[in-house]
């Protein structure tokens, strides 16, 4: 994810997600059905979409973040590829993600199987469908409806008309959700920028990346529930290149 480098930049980028949120709404759910009917998404617990191989890293809603804190108040990281850096070298980012194991594994993955399945997050949920635009191979920004295709799982499957429109349900839902969070982010810290005197400055931010990279520790703002919590990270956190 590319960086925002100004105030203006900011504001962009938050009308930006709020016609992509303008979109999402507008979006016919039955069209979602059809895609989840004639894909036949069928699962069969091969455990691959909870590894690096298919899946960078889980990126959690609040409500989720809260929900891993009852489980195992160590397994959240600050997301990855940090949105913002002031003229301080100290990054924000939207949300929290996952930690991993060494080998990029999901923490909670255990021979192929999922430890905490019934308290899963919302991404895991309703994966692989997924309802958002994105650029294709063609250059053309386009829905993209299912994630992984053809990578796991069976498909052909016949899903019941009710399952399929509980699941297109689900999908919108959390879309809705992320893009929220996404607006909100970005709106907490406009307001926050203006009210410090601060600016994102993208000068800075390579500088600090490339310093992360080779093993300092960077201050990480986590927007949360309406605010910044504050964290000391390094590269070793995370078993992804930044």
């Amino acid at each position: 994810m590319a960086s925002v480098n100004s105030i203006n930049g900011i504001e962009k980028k938050t009308g930006e997600l709020e016609e992509e949120l303008r979109l999402l709404e507008e979006y016919d759910i039955e069209k979602l059905c059809s895609v989840i009917k004639e894909v036949g998404f069928s699962c069969t617990l091969c455990g691959k979409c909870c590894t690096k191989e298919f899946n960078g890293h889980v990126f959690l809603l609040d409500e989720d973040t809260e929900r891993v804190r009852r489980i195992r108040q160590d397994a959240i990281v600050p997301a990855p590829f940090f949105e913002l850096c002031d003229q301080n070298g100290n990054f924000y980012v939207s949300g929290y993600a996952l930690k991993t194991k060494e080998n990029g594994d999901c923490i909670f993955l255990k021979e192929n199987r999922c430890t905490i399945y019934n308290d899963r997050f919302s991404i895991c949920r309703i994966y692989p469908y997924m309802l958002h635009r994105e650029y294709g191979e063609d250059g053309k920004l386009a829905w993209r409806q299912i994630s992984g295709l053809n990578e796991h799982g069976e498909y052909n499957a016949d899903i019941p008309d009710e399952d399929c429109l509980k699941a297109a349900k689900e999908t919108i839902t959390y879309e809705k959700a992320f893009l929220e969070k996404e607006i909100e982010f970005y709106s907490c810290a406009l307001r926050h920028f203006t009210e410090s005197g601060l600016k994102p400055v993208r000068k800075v931010y390579d500088q600090k990346i490339r310093a992360f990279q080779s093993g300092e520790p960077v201050t990480v703002f986590v927007h949360f529930r309406g605010k910044f919590e504050m964290h000391s990270i390094i590269k070793d956190d995370y078993t992804i290149r930044l």
